[in-house]
C-alpha cells in the first residue's frame, strides 16, 4: 500500500474533477498495526455472528438494529427523524416532517429488500442500483435518475460546483469504474482480507459518487450486505452509520486524505476501529436484550391464561416497539375490552408506557427496550 494512488484531479471549465484509479489490482499488506487492528475486528465480528446461532427468535430484534441504522444513516445526511418518530405510522407523522420519515422508511426497506434478494443475486453494481431505486422512491431526489448511475456531474459541499469541497469523476467514467469495483469485489485470484476489501469499496464508491443523490445511504448500506453476502456475518446485525455520525468530521476528513495524501492506511485503520467498536456496541445490545427478555418473560408468567396472548403482544413488540389498543387486539386476536385489560396489566409491570397522554387513541411504548438502541 505504500506505492498506493489514489488518482488525479483533471481540469474542467471552471473547476476541478477528481478521476480516482482502479482498485482490482495485487495488494500487498505490510503493516503489523493494521494487521493487528484487523486480527480484532475479525473476532469481535465472530463474536457477534455467535448470536445468530445461539439467539433462537434473532428476527425478532433484526428489525429494530435495522430501523437505527436507516435513522442514523439518514441523519448524516441532514433526515431530522428520531427513532420514536421512526415507529409511528405515517398518519401519525407531523405534515413537515413527513419527507424526513418517507427517507427513513426507504432506507429500511431498501436494506430489507437487498438482503432478500441475495439469496438469488450475487453483491454487485446491479443490487447497488436496485437499492438505490427503491432508496429515492417517493422521496425528495425522486426526479434524480433512481436506480440509474449519473449521467452529469455532481459535486459535495459549497453552494455551486465551483466552491465544491470535492468533485467526483465525470459521468462517463462511472461505468467503468463501477465494473471495476464488481470486479475487485469478485476477484479470488488476488488475496485480500474480506473487511479491507469492503473498507475499500466503501471509499471507491464515495469518490465516484455514481448516483445524483443518495449516494451516502447506499454507500454505508453496502457494508452489511457485503458482510452478510460473504458469510462473515449470517445476518445484518452490524452497522457502522452510528460510528460515522458519532465521529462525523473523522469520516469525512480520512475520505479527503485519502484522496488527497494517497492515505490509505489512515482510512483503514478508522474503518477497522469503527468495526470493533460497533460490534462490541451490539454485542452489549444483544446481551441486554437477552436480560429484558429473561425478565418480562418472567413478570408474564403470572398473568395465567392471558400469558400466552402477552407473549404474542411481547413478540411483536421486539419487531415494532410502539403499539395501540387496536394493534393489541389485533395481534393476539383478542376483543377490546380484553386488549385493554392486557395493556393495563403490561403496564403494570413496567412493560409498557402510554406516551401520548390522552384520553382515546393512546400510545404505549416499550421504553426499557426501546432504550437499548438509543
Amino acid at each position: 500500500m505504500k506505492n498506493f494512488k489514489s488518482g488525479h484531479y483533471i481540469q474542467q471549465e471552471r473547476y476541478k474533477s477528481f478521476q480516482p484509479n482502479r482498485i482490482n489490482r495485487a495488494w500487498v499488506l505490510d503493516n503489523m498495526e493494521l494487521i493487528q487492528l484487523l486480527g480484532q475486528a475479525d473476532r469481535e465480528l465472530g463474536r457477534l455472528d455467535m448470536y445468530s446461532e445461539y439467539i433462537p427468535n434473532i428476527d425478532l430484534f433484526i428489525s429494530m438494529h435495522v430501523l437505527k441504522e436507516a435513522t442514523q444513516s439518514s441523519k448524516i445526511e441532514g433526515t431530522q427523524t428520531n427513532m420514536e418518530e421512526a415507529l409511528l405510522e405515517r398518519e401519525d407523522v407531523a405534515l413537515g416532517k413527513r419527507d424526513d420519515w418517507e427517507e427513513v422508511q426507504n432506507c429500511v426497506k431498501a436494506m430489507n429488500e437487498a438482503i432478500t434478494k441475495l439469496q438469488t443475486l450475487p453483491f454487485s453494481p446491479r443490487l447497488v442500483r436496485e437499492a438505490h431505486k427503491t432508496l429515492m422512491q417517493g422521496v425528495r431526489g425522486k426526479h434524480k435518475q433512481p436506480g440509474e448511475f449519473r449521467r452529469s456531474q455532481n459535486w459535495i459541499g459549497g453552494a455551486t460546483i465551483n466552491d465544491a469541497v470535492f468533485v467526483p469523476p465525470v459521468h462517463t467514467s462511472i461505468g467503468e469504474l463501477m465494473g471495476d469495483i464488481g470486479q475487485f469485489l469478485h476477484n479470488d485470484k488476488q488475496y485480500f482480507p474480506e473487511l479491507l476489501k469492503i473498507a475499500l469499496v466503501h471509499y471507491q464508491f464515495e469518490t465516484i459518487h455514481p448516483f445524483l443523490d443518495g449516494n451516502g445511504r447506499v454507500g454505508r448500506l453496502i457494508i452489511p450486505l457485503y458482510l452478510v453476502s460473504k458469510g462473515i456475518l449470517k445476518k445484518p446485525v452490524l452497522y457502522l452509520s452510528d460510528f460515522f455520525e458519532r465521529n462525523r468530521m473523522h469520516y469525512y476528513d480520512n475520505l479527503m486524505r485519502v484522496r488527497e495524501k494517497n492515505d490509505l492506511l489512515q482510512w483503514f485503520r478508522f474503518f477497522l476501529v469503527g468495526i470493533i467498536e460497533t460490534a462490541k456496541s451490539s454485542i452489549a445490545t444483544f446481551d441486554n436484550i437477552l436480560k429484558l427478555q429473561k425478565q418480562v418473560d418472567s413478570q408474564i408468567q403470572s398473568l395465567g391464561s392471558r400469558t400466552a396472548n402477552a407473549q404474542k403482544v411481547l413478540n411483536y413488540l421486539y419487531q415494532h416497539p410502539m403499539i395501540d389498543a387496536a394493534k393489541v387486539g389485533k395481534v393476539a386476536n383478542i376483543s377490546p375490552a380484553s386488549a385493554y385489560k392486557l395493556i393495563a396489566d403490561l403496564e403494570q409491570f413496567g412493560i409498557l408506557k402510554e406516551i401520548t397522554g390522552g384520553k382515546r387513541g393512546k400510545t404505549y411504548v416499550f421504553n426499557a427496550y426501546l432504550h437499548l438502541f438509543k
